[in-house]
């Protein structure tokens, strides 16, 4: 039997239409890869065509790899001679190592050589290029802080992926950065000239280039390469495209396989133009639908097509399929993100069971998949599949906890925590560059080995020595100062520690080191501490207010600090009374009254607050900002999710060390299984790919569509590609999901959210709703109509079983029948010291008057005492039932049994909570 004959008429036509240009309109799962190898054999084989002249490019090596594997064993022992199947690049090197002097002009100095690069060039690398434009900025003096060789890379790779060279982007400039950045890009040319080096772009440039003004080269190219192939066209790029015209010839055999519907590389220069405009650059064209697929049920082709039939730039296809009917489109509407990614865990670790005893009766090999627009959203995926004790793979990018950017700031935690941590200090030390460069960490590791101190305590003692060169002391003062005013502030000691930081710096302003202190700062001549500075002040307010400190007012007011040690205990004498009390924990004073501690609540610091601090001094956010590329944004994405994941933690009750552990066992490497049957990644990495089973997540307004897409209807037109994209890669089950509420950065509650257009522009009769909305309105029409009952909560599809975010291990949920294991309680937090009523016993310790405020500081929202069995009203999660109280006052925890969520673990100065 012929080959041809696996093939359906469609096809068929692709590969026996061997004449003349061809344009081939692969729907997804239709069977591109199968056309075009099927389409080089049928050249070889039917059509008597020479192997070698036959030229396939697509963009990955595992591609090209994959087409020569298959088409070796379609053709194998035909021929010893093998058709050229390559990347754009790849084949772009070949050509210039054979041609490229082709491109050298006469140097005008008689005996010098030409100019131009020559058959010897290197290919430099994303470093190479950076220390390339580094030191051409330093020598025309542009400041890196201002512009960024980053910036300067991208803005030059911007202009190479649209053939504009120095001079025609100095023209295009509107801005002094542009016209700045067109001077960098000549210089950059220069030195690569010089070095006989190209970039990646330059392959593509140089190829193209030698093509159109050599007409030897080119001719010579058309006469061997009589039939071309292009895999992918429409991520095609200006200097791809005009490859393709050069490489095309007379004969114009050329046969470009693409979809328009899945062009979703334009960030990266793609340019869907040139699959659109196909007919206009080779009018004789023959256009060919593939339209049948071989991946999907009808339910998910129909779904998929009518979101993308809302674009207008497309050429249009009818997609259908053998594999009629199918499971409607499951559709989540989660209060949260925690639980979004909690109901996906669960339906997968079901799915996992149901298909794991199919796979046993000789079933298909169960496989599901989650994907996500940006890579930071795989946080709560990660966690809730740990919390289920499935086994996952991160694809398209790090395991969240992995990536550079959250590690750097894990580090700077670790580092806050225990200073001695070496290796953190040495990711961090630098990070954001700060000036401290090998040398100076060499002489510290040499100073801590020589001491047997650690790093940290080499720092430290290389600074008070002053070992290094002034401006490295300099950055080391400074990045010890960081970890030191973070440590304070988690230690809610940053008021004295700032004392001590100017006390320190009037010390080292005296006139000799050998001198005491008292000789330094003669009487009436020594500086105030910023408290020294704030009582000086109250002595010289007015009367009344100096005598508004009293400590019968105290007494009066059940102000008891003596409270605060046990009975047995001796009060602290004068030397011990400059420390105010270490916990107020679990005391109520002999009236009944609550402590001083509750009568007057203050905020503690959270590692959020922690987090936010070091990005705030680190400038490590304003820094990626002015990169102003895709990755920095997706780097910028990553870090507020990282705040986002402390607020979660400390809404948990969870400490600092609490929330590393946490992180900690997330990353943990040796629990991840390369084989393992989930896959988590973003919809740009899924493309090509396909599972029974795909949860497409966040589908909400300006996470998806994202944001930065918004305001241009093209970039709106690649988001729904995107999501098409997303939709075809479910061979068996699409599930789309979104989160009522999601957390944004730098914000305490989770934000409403708003459905994204494409849900609305699903057909909803081929929707099932996969738990009800319970009263929940939406504007969204598709969604909206969805006809929701009041049915069960998909926390309760077991019966008695139910997940909560807050819970630690979700595994026992589905593998012990519903039975949850013991597991430790994390210890309360201490209490907070620095209320009203600390400070006034700081100062009463050293005789000093204080103010105390005439008004009550405002109570935060909510009731407070909640105890078991009383019921209770939450904003989001409705009415429940306190189900357990762990601790007192301010840090008191609360388990509360909602009958629509399940158990929540609440911080009850953070829950909201009123009687219901």
């Amino acid at each position: 039997m012929s080959f041809l004959d696996q093939l359906n008429p469609q096809q068929r036509e692709a590969v026996e239409t061997t004449e003349g240009p061809v344009l081939i309109l692969a729907g997804a799962g239709s069977g591109k890869t199968r056309v075009i190898t099927y389409r080089i054999a049928y050249l070889i084989e039917h059509a008597g065509v020479m192997p070698e002249s036959i030229l396939a490019m697509t963009f990955t090596n595992k591609a090209a790899a994959e087409m020569a594997e298959r088409v070796e064993k379609l053709v194998g022992g035909l021929s010893i001679a093998k058709p050229v199947i390559s990347t754009f690049h790849s084949f772009c090197v070949r050509v210039l190592r054979r041609d490229i002097e082709a491109l050298q002009i006469p140097s005008a100095s008689p005996g010098q050589p030409p100019i131009g690069h020559t058959k010897k060039f290197v290919i430099y690398d994303e470093s190479d290029m950076q220390s390339v434009v580094k030191s051409v900025m330093k020598r025309l003096g542009v400041d890196d802080k201002q512009l960024t060789p980053r910036i300067v890379l991208s803005r030059i790779s911007w202009a190479k992926n649209h053939m504009l060279d120095p001079q025609e982007l100095y023209l295009q400039s509107a801005d002094p950065k542009t016209e700045k950045i067109a001077h960098l890009f000549e210089e950059y040319r220069k030195e690569l000239r010089k070095a006989n080096a190209l970039d990646f772009d330059d392959l593509l440039l140089e190829a193209t280039r030698l093509l159109k003004s050599v007409a030897s080269v080119r001719e010579y190219y058309n006469r061997r390469f009589q039939y071309l192939l292009i895999d992918e066209y429409q991520d095609t790029n200006r200097p791809q495209y005009e490859l393709m015209r050069m490489l095309a010839g007379a004969r114009h055999n050329v046969c470009a396989v693409g979809d328009e519907d899945q062009s979703i590389y334009s960030w990266r220069g793609a340019d869907i133009r040139n699959i659109l405009e196909f007919e206009q650059d080779f009018p004789e064209a023959k256009i060919i639908r593939l339209e049948q697929n071989y991946r999907s049920t009808q339910n998910i082709l129909e779904a998929a097509s009518s979101v993308v039939a809302n674009n207008l730039r497309r050429k249009g296809k009818n997609l259908w399929t053998s594999r009629q009917g199918g499971a409607k489109l499951g559709y989540y509407e989660a209060p949260d993100g925690e639980n979004e990614a909690l109901f996906a865990a669960d339906h997968i670790a079901k799915y996992l069971r149901e298909a794991g005893r199919a796979e046993n009766s000789g079933g298909e090999t169960p496989r599901a998949a989650v994907l996500y627009r940006t890579n930071s959203q795989s946080r709560l995926f990660e966690e809730a599949m740990r919390r289920y004790g499935l086994k996952y793979k991160v694809v398209g990018g790090f395991s969240f906890y992995e990536r550079a950017e959250i590690k750097d700031l894990i580090s700077y935690l670790k580092v806050i925590l225990n200073p001695d941590d070496s290796i953190s200090l040495l990711r961090v030390i630098n990070t954001p560059t700060r000036g401290i460069g090998k040398g100076t960490i060499d002489t510290l590791e040499r100073l801590a080995l020589e001491t047997g101190l650690s790093l940290w305590g080499a720092l430290g003692e290389a600074i008070r020595r002053g070992l290094l060169p002034a401006r490295a002391l300099v950055a080391l003062k400074n990045f010890r100062q960081l970890i030191l005013d973070a440590q304070s502030m988690l230690a809610g000691t940053f008021v004295e520690h700032l004392d001590e930081s100017a006390e320190e710096e009037d010390v080292a302003r005296a006139p000799s080191p050998a001198q005491t202190p008292e000789a330094q700062n003669p009487p009436g001549e020594q500086p105030q501490s910023a408290a020294e500075s704030l009582q000086a002040s109250a002595e010289d307010s007015t009367a009344d207010d100096a005598a508004a400190f009293d400590p019968q007012e105290f007494e009066s007011t059940a102000f008891d600090f003596g409270g605060a040690y046990g009975a047995d205990e001796e009060e602290p004498g004068p030397g011990v009374a400059n420390k105010p009390p270490a916990v107020f924990e679990n005391e109520t004073l002999e009236n009944g009254a609550l402590s001083a501690a509750d009568s007057f609540p203050a905020p503690t610091v959270s590692t959020a607050d922690i987090l936010k601090f070091l990005i705030d001094r680190t400038g490590y956010i304003k820094l990626l900002e002015a990169e102003d590329t895709p990755e920095a944004f997706s780097r910028i994405e990553n870090l507020r999710e990282l705040v986002n994941a402390a607020m979660d933690s400390r809404d948990r009750g969870e400490s600092l060390d609490q929330f590393l552990d946490h992180a900690a066992l997330i990353s943990d490497a040796d629990d991840y299984d390369e084989r393992a049957q989930i896959t988590l990644m973003s919809l740009h990495a899924a493309k090509g790919l396909e599972f029974p089973l795909v949860f497409l997540s966040g589908l909400e307004e300006g996470l998806f569509p994202h944001s930065r897409t918004m305001l241009q209807p093209d970039d709106v037109e690649e988001e729904r590609r995107l999501c098409y994209v997303g939709m075809t890669r479910a061979m068996d089950q699409l599930i789309l999901t979104r989160a009522v509420y999601r957390r944004r950065y730098g914000t305490d509650l989770p934000e409403a959210s708003v459905p994204s257009r494409f849900l609305e522009e699903v057909p909803m009769q081929l929707i099932e709703e996969l738990g009800g909305r319970r009263g929940a309105t939406t504007t969204r029409v598709g969604t909206a109509a969805l006809g929701r009952p009041a049915g069960r909560s998909p926390a309760a599809h077991d019966g008695d079983v139910h997940y909560s975010y807050e819970d630690e291990d979700q595994s026992a949920a589905w593998k012990r029948n519903g039975v949850p294991l013991n597991r430790q309680k994390s210890p309360s937090p201490a209490k907070p010291y620095n209320s009203i009523e600390n400070i006034a016993e700081f100062f009463a310790s050293r005789g000093k008057k204080f103010t105390i405020p005439k008004t009550q500081p405002e109570q935060p929202a909510g009731k407070r005492g909640f105890r078991p069995g009383q019921r209770v009203r939450h904003p989001k999660y409705g009415e429940g039932t306190v189900y357990q109280r762990e601790g007192e006052g301010e840090e008191a925890r609360i388990t509360v049994q909602f009958p629509r969520f399940g158990l929540k673990k609440l911080v009850e100065k953070y829950a909201q909570l009123e009687r219901a």
